[in-house]
């Protein structure tokens, strides 16, 4: 919730360090070391929730009569200003990726520092739009397909699955399908082995990526046999939750509010965006789905889709689509709204969930 208040003081327990010039600590005394009457400070003038639209504008709190010989301040470790007399700073935030920013003050006395810190929140200034939709047509769909990624292969949809355990206990199979959309059957389809969840994917230059939950990997396969080529190891480690494509280089989530743009030879983080709206950082990020230059995705546990740009991170427009999954058959094992295939031909999405039994098409109106 965003705070109402134009003034937001904020005072952290502080670190006093032994630190040269540039800010780097090199000794931490003990606390019964620490010398007596040193300045404590807060940061004055800083709110929670900052837009596009709005510049950092603040100074330092500290103890009267102590002089200070200099302050170091960063964004996110990185400096933006050194100041004297305490000096009121100013900083514009266009330049930085939305979501939270770590400030960071360190004040210089008399051969020793004192640092502090405080998180806000940078966020988008427009609200996203609300779009609302048609169903165009119904379709079948494998009950038992915990569906975790889909996307159109030509005429067909590749489809990914887990091996997620429903209400009743029973556990799925983790596989790469290519399906017939209006049948819902597998014309061609792997299993995997039953300690991998298999995750998003998309297909990019013959190769079909799939992501794996927890086993920090990606399988790679040829889109037309779904023989395997290789595996590819992430980044660091981390969950594999949506997967999808420009057409160059592929986009991940792992569960957090991050997308990391990837290189699709190696895995390696090119950049990466930190989704939100005017109003929240937004996380849980699932499957993804690239159209006409935005990321069309679903949120973990939100019957919602989102349209994300994908240079900024800011959410565009939400669609509610929680009468779908009313309109699917209710059984112990139905799980959540997950995957997102757009048909070129038709303008239209293909949409289900994990173990649903149909697949919608629907049309997006403006």
């Amino acid at each position: 919730m965003k705070t109402t208040s134009s003034l937001f003081l904020l005072t952290v327990a502080s670190l006093f360090i032994g630190c040269g010039e540039n800010g780097k600590k090199t000794t931490s005394p003990s606390p019964d070391n620490l010398p007596k009457n040193n300045p404590s400070f807060s940061f004055e003038g800083i709110k929670q929730d900052y837009t596009t639209n709005e510049e950092l504008s603040f100074q330092i709190t500290n103890t009267p009569h102590v002089k200070i010989d200099s302050i170091l301040y960063y964004i996110n470790d990185y400096p933006i200003a050194k100041v004297t007399e305490n000096n009121k700073v100013t900083y514009r935030l266009s330049g930085e990726k939305f979501g939270k920013q770590i400030i960071k003050a360190v004040v210089f006395n008399a051969g020793k520092c004192e640092e502090n810190t405080v998180n806000i929140d940078y966020l988008p200034s427009n609200p996203p739009r609300i779009l609302k939709y048609r169903i165009v047509n119904t379709y079948p769909h494998d009950i038992k397909a915990f569906t975790q990624g889909l996307e159109f292969f030509g005429e067909n949809l590749m489809e990914s699955t887990g091996n997620g355990v429903g209400l009743s206990g029973n556990k799925g199979k983790s596989s790469i399908r290519i399906v017939n959309p209006t049948t819902g059957q597998p014309i061609k389809k792997i299993e995997l082995a039953d300690s991998i969840f298999g995750e998003g994917a998309t297909i990019l230059n013959g190769k079909l990526y799939q992501l794996t939950y927890k086993s920090n990997l990606a399988y790679v396969y040829d889109v037309t046999t779904l023989k395997t080529i290789k595996t590819l190891p992430y980044f660091k480690n981390m969950e594999g939750w949506g997967l999808t494509s420009d057409g160059k280089n592929l986009y991940m989530s792992d569960g957090s509010e991050n997308i990391y743009l990837l290189n699709p030879n190696d895995f390696s983080k090119i950049d990466y965006i930190r989704v939100a709206t005017n109003e929240k950082i937004v996380n849980q990020i699932n499957e993804m789905e690239w159209v006409k230059g935005k990321i069309y995705a679903n949120f973990f546990m939100e019957d919602v889709m989102g349209i994300i740009d994908p240079k900024t991170g800011a959410i565009e427009g939400l669609v509610d689509l929680s009468k779908l999954r009313e309109n699917v058959t209710q059984h112990v094992d139905l799980d959540v709204l997950n995957g997102i295939a757009y048909n070129k031909k038709s303008n239209t999405f293909f949409l289900t969930g994990k173990n649903w039994d149909k697949i919608f098409e629907i049309q997006l109106l403006d």
